[in-house]
Formats: structure tokens, C-alpha cells, sequence
């Protein structure tokens, strides 16, 4: 009989910066889904947010919450420690912390491209580290990167996101080959226009106007870049890496 639901039981997941939107939309997915869950954010109020509304809906045992910056190498290593002392391994690895700061290349400051860089890139690097390390012994695991359709062709006033996103596909496609021979699967989620904090404040010509290259003419939600996240953490997408997947309504048809 084939299982159509994606289990993920008994599995342990590290979702960063999965305080809000994205990130918590795959946590609260991969908790109905079997899963055990590292929540993780960088604020402890929004983080303890989460953890309540988590809590509330009766995850409490399968759930760890840790506040971590996971930019910074140290921090990282906090999270994946605190993984294998509550679970004992590290299943499923989402990097999902990212941050965004909109300004022309021209007028950009180096403090605001580094600053997207380090909380987007080079979070994933330490983390994508610190998993393979823990899967490559258990010779098994699946490691999914939150891109960005930009990074598939570009956005204007975002060069720092679109090349921490770029380089975050660059970083999966060379982990992918080398982590293969391992049973370790390396992926992207490239999310387009979707309803989150970080377009709650959107006009509705900046919508109409996002809308207009979208096929399926709507915005996307946080839930369905859930499910498809759940797809490749799962055993069903076992022959499935090195690539990405777009969640973006048509957006950017290849």
C-alpha cells in the first residue's frame, strides 16, 4: 500500500528561524506530520510566541525551543547540540532564517550586504555543516534550503537577497554531490509571492502588480510552502536532490 501522506514519524527536525511565517507554518506541518521539532528564532518574544501557540495545540513533548542567532558559528553549534541532547540525532535540517533589506546598488551600504549575507548565506553554511557532520554518521537525512524565485532571475533593489539566495542554491547543488553517497538528499524551496509578515504591508497596487506575472493570479500561502517542504523532507522524495523547487504560483516557468 502506498503512504500519499508523507509521514515524517519519528523523525527530528532543526527549522531555523522558525518563530513566524515560513518557518512556523513547516514547524507546525512537521509536528502533525510525527515529527520531533527544534523551534528556533533569533527574538525571544517572537520566539516564545511560537512555542506557545505550539504548546497549545499539544506539541509540548515533541518540541524543543532554543533562541539562537545562527549566523554566528557558536550559536549554530547551540542548536544542534541542543537537538542531539534532547532527541539524540538530527533528522531533517530546513535553513529558513533570512533576512531582507531593499536598497539600489548604487546607494547601498557594505554593512547592509553583509548583513543579508551572514543572516542568510552563511547561516546556512554553519548549519548545513553541522548537520552533514551528525547525518553523514547516521548515513541518512534530508537538508532543505529556503530560497527565492529572484534568485532564478533577479529582483531590482534586492542584490544582496538575490546573491544570498543565488548562493544558497550554489551551496545545495555542491552539498548535494557530496553528501549523495552518504543517503543525504540536499534541496531548495524557491518560494515566489506569498503571504507572510513580510508582505502584510503591501498596497494593493504593489499586489496587483506582482499578481500580474503570476498564472494562477493570487498570492501563495505559508502552509503550501509547508507541504512541499514536508515532500522532500520525507521518505517519499528519496530520489529526489540537487534541485530546486519552485513554489510560486507559475511565477517563473522554465
Amino acid at each position: 500500500m502506498i503512504d500519499v501522506m508523507c509521514s515524517l514519524e519519528n523523525k527530528i527536525a532543526i527549522v531555523t528561524g522558525s518563530s513566524r511565517g515560513i518557518g512556523k507554518a513547516i514547524a507546525e506541518c512537521f509536528l502533525k506530520s510525527g515529527a520531533g521539532i527544534v523551534l528556533n528564532g533569533k527574538t525571544k518574544e517572537n520566539l516564545e510566541i511560537a512555542e506557545k501557540e505550539l504548546i497549545d495545540a499539544g506539541f509540548s513533548e515533541r518540541m524543543i525551543s532554543i533562541q539562537a542567532d545562527v549566523s554566528k558559528p557558536e550559536e549554530a553549534k547551540k542548536l544542534f547540540d541542543a537537538a542531539v541532547d534532547r532527541f539524540g540525532r538530527v533528522d531533517i535540517l530546513v535553513n529558513n532564517a533570512g533576512v531582507f533589506k531593499n536598497s539600489l546598488l548604487a546607494r547601498m551600504d557594505e554593512s547592509e550586504w553583509d548583513w543579508v549575507i551572514e543572516n542568510n548565506l552563511k547561516s546556512a553554511y554553519h548549519c548545513t555543516k553541522l548537520a552533514a557532520k551528525i547525518m553523514m554518521k547516521q548515513r541518512a537525512g534530508r537538508i532543505i534550503n529556503m530560497s527565492s524565485v529572484v534568485a532564478l532571475g533577479g529582483n531590482p533593489f534586492q542584490a544582496n537577497y538575490v546573491a544570498s539566495k543565488s548562493g544558497m542554491d550554489g551551496l545545495m547543488m555542491a552539498t548535494a554531490k557530496e553528501l549523495a553517497p552518504f543517503g543525504i538528499t540536499v534541496n531548495s524551496i524557491a518560494p515566489g509571492y506569498i503571504k507572510t509578515d513580510m508582505t502584510k504591508d503591501f498596497t494593493e497596487q504593489m499586489v496587483a502588480d506582482i499578481l500580474k506575472f503570476i498564472p494562477l493570479n493570487r498570492a501563495g500561502t505559508a502552509v503550501e510552502v509547508a507541504y512541499a517542504v514536508k515532500f522532500l523532507a520525507s521518505d517519499e522524495s528519496s530520489y529526489i536532490t540537487g534541485q530546486v523547487i519552485q513554489v510560486d504560483g507559475g511565477r517563473v516557468i522554465r
